[in-house]
């Protein structure tokens, strides 16, 4: 058993079928050999009723004969040349003349070829019929008819060596067609075996002809549409990972160009108030009145910077996302946004049905929210805008139907311009969105622009959107 799982399935194939044809040339061969012995039985008795018959009716003429002792002579010599078959005559002792020893069969050449065991397996047995000859009421003996069984042994074995050699060649010929037609057909299975490894190995460029039978070759075409996809797949993910590395770039130049452009004039102010607090620290009487409106600056000034500290940190990290919530997280988003921009009118909708769904797909729930109130408040010169959060369901290719989060931004402005091209931060979100396996559009019209994303929720770790 161990060694037939350890053949190949060409190997496998040939050798069922040389089984199978061994298998039927030796049942054959069995059938000849169970069947010799009552064949012989059956063909020596009928050769002896020929033989009697025929006899019967040569000697019925001998009442006519002018001589009928040398005419039944001729009778028995023509006879000699029977097979199968041996006639001899017995005289009759009361015609005066002794009795004629009958000559033991002779045994053909052929017989002599026929192996003992054969013989033996057969088990012939010799038939003798004595035919009674009297003309005009005077016997003339008779004549014995004594059967050779071992002429139609030896036919039969001869016919078992005839099948044995056609058979097997028969069998080989077929078999030698059948493992030329099973190689041939089997012969892309080579090619598919190769282009797996390569395809493996991530050469996903990788395609291989399509041959043999319909079922191999449907086989073909499926693996070369698996390394088309791969193939676009990781061309894909390498185009992510640029965008990713370009985002991440991008995000960190924005930061450090709000640094120096905000934190810059703060600390350059702040270190001013500082320098004359220090100097009206030294006169003799300090002016109050100028100590209050420097301390009054600095106060302002660091609040201003505490502000700016905060939508720094929104950018990089929601603070209590994990801790409060989704809820409550962009509850403090949208009261951020509106001291920032009074002017606008922020409504929300929040289903209170939401629950927890891990912190990859909150996280950029929030992101998406953030990043599409950044361009609101950045482009559209919206007076309103109407947020959206609620639960869903996502189905992904190939999987069943999954707990998911619908997110909807829709503002009131003039929506986008006909040239217009995403920014990295909208690139970065759809990214983000596609890589959990979810869906984002943006449709605009002149009443505004709607984004709306589809968040799948309790992916697998390895496939989470990571986020920078």
């Amino acid at each position: 058993m161990a060694m037939w799982q350890k053949l190949s399935l060409r190997a496998r194939l040939n050798t069922l079928l040389a089984l199978v044809m061994v298998l039927g040339l030796v049942i054959n061969v069995s059938r000849l050999f169970l069947e010799a012995g009552p064949r012989v039985t059956a063909e020596d008795q009928s050769v002896v009723r020929l033989a009697r018959g025929f006899v019967e009716t040569l000697v019925s003429d001998l009442n006519e004969a002018s001589d009928p002792e040398a005419r039944l002579d001729q009778i028995v010599e023509g006879l000699k040349q029977l097979r199968h078959v041996s006639i001899t005559r017995e005289r009759d002792p009361a015609a005066g003349r002794a009795a004629s020893t009958p000559t033991p069969p002779s045994v053909s050449d052929e017989a002599r070829q026929v192996p003992e065991w054969f013989v033996t397996l057969v088990h012939p047995e010799q038939t003798t019929v004595g035919v009674p000859i009297a003309v005009n009421g005077r016997s003339l003996g008779s004549l014995v008819i004594t059967s050779h069984p071992t002429d139609e042994v030896a036919e039969i074995w001869d016919g078992i060596i005839t099948q044995i050699e056609v058979g097997s060649a028969i069998a080989a010929a077929l078999l030698l067609i059948t493992m030329t037609v099973v190689n041939r057909a089997l012969e892309p299975i080579k090619s598919i075996g190769d282009a797996m490894h390569s395809i493996a190995a991530g050469r996903y460029d990788t395609r291989v002809k399509s041959g043999g039978s319909p079922e191999l070759a449907a086989i073909c075409r499926t693996l070369n549409y698996l390394a088309s996809v791969l193939e676009a797949t990781a061309e894909d993910n390498r185009r992510l990972a640029v965008r990713v590395v370009s985002l991440q770039d991008v995000e960190r130049k924005e930061i450090a160009r709000d640094l120096h452009d905000e934190f810059g004039p703060y600390l350059f102010a702040l270190r001013a108030h500082t320098a004359s607090l220090a100097r009206l620290a030294d006169t003799p009487e300090p002016d109050l009145e100028a100590l209050r409106k420097h301390v009054g600056s600095i106060a302002d000034q660091v609040n201003a910077l505490q502000q700016f500290n905060r939508r720094v940190l929104e950018r990089l990290r929601p603070v209590g996302l994990a801790e409060l919530g989704l809820a409550d997280a962009l509850g403090a988003l949208m009261r951020l946004w509106r001291e920032t921009h009074p002017g606008v009118v922020i409504e929300t909708s929040i289903s209170p049905a939401l629950g927890a769904h891990g912190e990859t797909a909150e996280l950029t729930v929030y992101r998406v929210i953030q990043e599409a109130l950044t361009n609101v408040f950045r482009h559209a010169h919206a007076t309103r805008v109407d947020i959206a959060v609620e639960p869903a369901t996502s189905r992904r290719s190939g999987a069943a139907g999954t707990e998911a989060i619908m997110v909807s931004v829709r503002d009131n402005g003039a929506g986008l311009p006909a040239d217009h091209k995403q920014g990295f931060g909208m690139l970065g979100m759809r990214e983000r969105v596609l890589a959990l396996g979810g869906t984002m559009t943006v449709a605009s019209t002149s009443h505004g622009v709607s984004v709306e994303a589809l968040v799948p929720c309790g992916l697998p770790q390895s496939q989470t959107f990571q986020p920078s």
